[in-house]
C-alpha cells in the first residue's frame, strides 16, 4: 500500500539516536508523506532545527505557541492535522513525562491533546530500559493506549550490549506500511460494533429494582478499543456513574428489556460485545406505587427470566454479527463454567472472569481475564488495567474478522 499524502507529526527527543530522526525524514518525504516535526529543547541538542527544516521543507516547531501564529493554538491544531505521531528517540525522562501527563512544552502538550494514535520508540542504555521505573512507565504508557517499536537488542553509543538500542528507520517505515495498511482495510470494509456494558435495573416500584455490582468499565473500554482501530462503534449502557466519550454513539438505557430493544434496532452490525451483567431475572408484576414496610407483597415477589441477549445474537439465523463475543462473570469453576456457556450461547468469544476477587472483576479499574474460543483455545490475561485487556480483546476481534473475510475470500 501507499502511504502517499499521508501526514506524520514527528517529535524529536534528546539522546544520541536523536541523528536517525533525520534519516527516517528522509525515507518518509521519499515516499511522499507529508511530514511536521517538532524539536524539543534536549533534541536541539543533537540535531539542528535547519538540518530538519531542510529535510521537510517546513519550519521546525519549538515552542508551546508561536507569536508568528497566533490565531491557531498549535498544540491542538497539530494534534488534529497527523494521522499518527511519533516521538523519535524516546527517552526515559520523556517516558515519565508521559506516565504522570506532565504538559511543560509543545511537544507534551500535543500529545495529551492528541486524538490519534502515538508511537513511541524508546532508546536508552541498556540499565536505564530494564529499570524498574522504565518497566512500570512503559507498563503504564500501554494501558493509556501508547503504542512501541522497540527497543532493539544491539551494541549501543555508550558501549554496552543490551535492550535499548532504537529501531531503524527502516523498521519504523515497515510498522507504518502495515499499520495504515490495516487502517485503510477496515475503513474500507466499513465495519460497525455494537457494544453493551453495566447492569440492568429491574424494578420492583417506583423506587426500589434488582441489580448487581456492575461499573460497566470494562465494556466501556472495549467500545474505546474498537473505536480507536477504525471500527464504527455504538455503546448501549445500563446505568453507570462513567463519563462517556464523544467520539462514539452512546445509548443509555435502564432495564433489560431496554437494552434488547436497543440491540435489536441497531442490528445489522459486524461485531457485537456482551459485556453488560444483564439481570437474569425480573419482577413479573411492577407495583405503580412504593411498596410500603408491612405490605405482604413484600414477601410474595415473583420473578421470571428475562430474555437472554447474548443468546438472541449468537442463534438467530438473520442479521447474525460476524463475530459475537460474551462476557461470563463467574465466582466458582471459572474456566469450565464459561466453556460451558461458549457452547450453551453459541458464540465465537467468552471472556472468563472472577468476580469474586475484590481488586478485579465488578467496581475495579483492574481485570483478570481468559478469552475462550470455540475450539476451547484459551489465552490468559493476568491482572491489568482494564484498558490493556480491551486493547486485547478488540484486536483478537479485529484479526478474527480479517482472517475470516480472508478465507471468505
Amino acid at each position: 500500500m501507499s502511504l502517499k499524502n499521508k501526514k506524520i507529526l514527528l517529535i524529536i527527543g534528546g539522546g544520541i539516536s536523536a541523528y536517525k530522526a533525520l534519516d527516517l525524514i528522509r525515507l518518509l518525504k521519499k515516499n511522499n508523506i507529508e511530514v511536521k516535526t517538532i524539536l524539543t529543547k534536549s533534541g536541539r541538542e543533537f540535531v539542528t532545527p535547519l538540518s530538519v527544516s531542510t529535510l521537510t521543507g517546513s519550519k521546525v516547531l519549538k515552542d508551546i505557541f508561536d507569536k508568528n501564529n497566533e490565531a491557531e493554538i498549535d498544540h491542538i491544531a497539530l494534534s488534529r492535522w497527523a494521522d499518527l505521531i511519533i516521538v523519535l528517540p524516546t527517552t526515559a525522562n520523556f517516558m515519565t513525562k508521559l506516565s504522570i501527563g506532565r504538559a511543560e512544552d509543545l511537544a507534551t502538550t500535543v500529545l495529551l491533546a492528541s486524538n490519534k494514535e502515538i508511537l513511541l520508540v524508546p532508546a536508552m542504555n541498556v540499565r536505564m530500559w530494564l529499570h524498574k521505573a522504565t518497566q512500570k512507565n512503559l507498563k503504564t504508557l500501554q494501558d493509556y493506549g501508547y503504542n512501541f517499536i522497540g527497543p532493539e537488542k544491539g551494541e549501543m553509543a555508550c558501549g554496552e550490549f543490551g535492550e535499548g538500542k532504537m529501531s531503524s528507520p527502516r523498521q519504523i517505515y515497515s510498522y507504518l506500511k502495515d499499520y495504515f495498511n490495516e487502517k485503510n482495510l477496515v475503513k474500507n470494509k466499513n465495519l460497525s460494533a455494537i457494544v453493551t456494558t453495566g447492569p440492568t435495573r429491574e424494578y420492583l416500584d417506583p423506587v426500589r429494582y434488582i441489580s448487581n455490582e456492575s461499573s460497566g468499565k470494562q465494556g466501556y473500554e472495549v467500545a474505546v478499543a474498537l473505536n480507536r482501530l477504525g471500527i464504527k462503534t455504538k455503546l448501549i449502557a445500563g446505568p453507570s456513574n462513567l463519563l462517556f466519550s464523544k467520539s462514539f454513539k452512546v445509548k443509555n438505557i435502564s432495564s433489560a428489556k431496554e437494552m434488547m430493544n436497543e440491540v435489536k434496532k441497531s442490528l445489522p452490525v459486524d461485531i457485537a460485545v456482551c459485556a453488560a451483567a444483564v439481570s437474569d431475572f425480573k419482577p413479573i408484576n411492577k407495583s405503580k406505587n412504593k411498596i410500603k414496610k408491612n405490605d405482604n407483597r413484600l414477601n410474595k415477589i415473583s420473578l421470571e427470566k428475562n430474555t437472554d441477549i447474548l443468546d438472541y445474537l449468537s442463534k438467530t439465523n438473520k442479521n447474525r454479527p460476524k463475530i459475537v463475543v460474551g462476557f461470563s462473570a463467574e465466582t466458582e469453576n471459572v474456566i469450565q463454567n464459561s466453556k460451558l456457556k461458549i457452547k450453551e450461547k453459541y458464540c465465537d468469544l467468552i471472556i472468563a472472569n472472577d468476580v469474586s476477587k475484590k481488586d478485579t472483576g465488578f467496581n475495579s479499574d483492574y481485570n483478570k481475564v481468559s478469552i475462550i474460543d470455540k475450539k476451547g483455545k484459551i489465552k490468559s490475561i493476568p491482572r491489568n488495567k482494564k484498558s490493556f485487556i480491551a486493547s486485547t480483546i478488540a484486536r483478537i476481534i479485529l484479526d478474527k474478522i480479517l482472517i475470516n473475510d480472508k478465507n471468505i475470500n
